[in-house]
Formats: C-alpha cells, sequence, structure tokens
C-alpha cells in the first residue's frame, strides 16, 4: 500500500475530532478535488501554449470533432459545450475575430447559419488536444493501464448519476 496522502491526514484528524461521521465521501472527493487542480494546470499549459483559452479550445474541439468540413450550427455547439445561447453567440463573435472560424448562412435555411473551423483554427485545436494528451498521460503515469481502465470505468459510472 502506498504511503498516506495529505487527504489521509485530514480524514484522520477529522475521524479523531468527528468519530460519529462516516468520511468515505471525503476520501474520494477530496482526492479528485486534488487532481482536478492539477488537471486545470495541465490544461491551461496546453492551451495557453496553443494560444487558446480553454472554452476558445471547448468550441474548436466540437467542431474538430464533427470531422470534415469542421462546422456545426450554433445549436449544435451549444449543446456540446453546455452554455447559453448568448455566451456562444459571444464566443462565436470573438472567434470570428481572431480568424479561428467563420459563419455562413445555411444553403438550405436562409435564416440558420454554420460555424466553421480555419485552417488556423484547426492548426491551434490539433496542437492543443495533442499537448493535453500527452500532459494528461503524465498525470496517469503512475498508474498501470489495467488501473487507469478501471479507475476510467469507475468514474464513468459515477458521472453517469449527473450527465
Amino acid at each position: 500500500m502506498p504511503a498516506n496522502d495529505e487527504v489521509d491526514r485530514i480524514v484522520d484528524a477529522w475521524l479523531r475530532e468527528r468519530p460519529d461521521l462516516d468520511f468515505a465521501p471525503l476520501q474520494v472527493f477530496s482526492r479528485v478535488a486534488r487532481l482536478s487542480k492539477h488537471l486545470d494546470r495541465a490544461r491551461r499549459t496546453a492551451f495557453s501554449r496553443s494560444e487558446l483559452d480553454s472554452w476558445e479550445f471547448d468550441v474548436l474541439s466540437a467542431l474538430r470533432r464533427a470531422g470534415a468540413p469542421f462546422e456545426l450550427s450554433p445549436k449544435l455547439l451549444l449543446q456540446q459545450t453546455l452554455v447559453s445561447s448568448g455566451t456562444m453567440t459571444n464566443r462565436i463573435d470573438r472567434l470570428v475575430e481572431r480568424g479561428l472560424v467563420t459563419r455562413r448562412t445555411d444553403p438550405n435555411d436562409g435564416r440558420g447559419i454554420f460555424v466553421g473551423m480555419t485552417a488556423g483554427g484547426l492548426t491551434r485545436v490539433d496542437a492543443a488536444i495533442t499537448r493535453l494528451v500527452d500532459a494528461e498521460a503524465a498525470l496517469l503515469a503512475s498508474l498501470p493501464a489495467a488501473d487507469q481502465e478501471r479507475l476510467a470505468a469507475l468514474l464513468r459510472r459515477l458521472s453517469l448519476d449527473f450527465d
């Protein structure tokens, strides 16, 4: 068994002070919160090295995952990025200003539009996802592949209750 971590020390202190409580949830979620801070740092670094903010990566990666020609309607972008309509409009405007996406009218419905990624957007999002995957792999390097798969399965099962 590995050495104790800071969460073990915190939980042990709470158990001394409040033996009437079950601290099992703290054992899990305190570690998730601490790991989240490391992940946030790795993501910020990966995105900034590609000259992107995290919200820009979210929009560009949704377009990238759509496949060529890397276009989606604003409605589909909303569904994939979980932001409000007003927020998405603002984000698209800012990405257009940066030359990372374009807007074009839907040829089948003159009222609709498509948001498409430019070559510059494609270059940046591909660089960012490569850096992100490398950084995330480094965070998991101490776990064998089988443990990583088991952890992913457990986290998936837990997150299904929230999706």
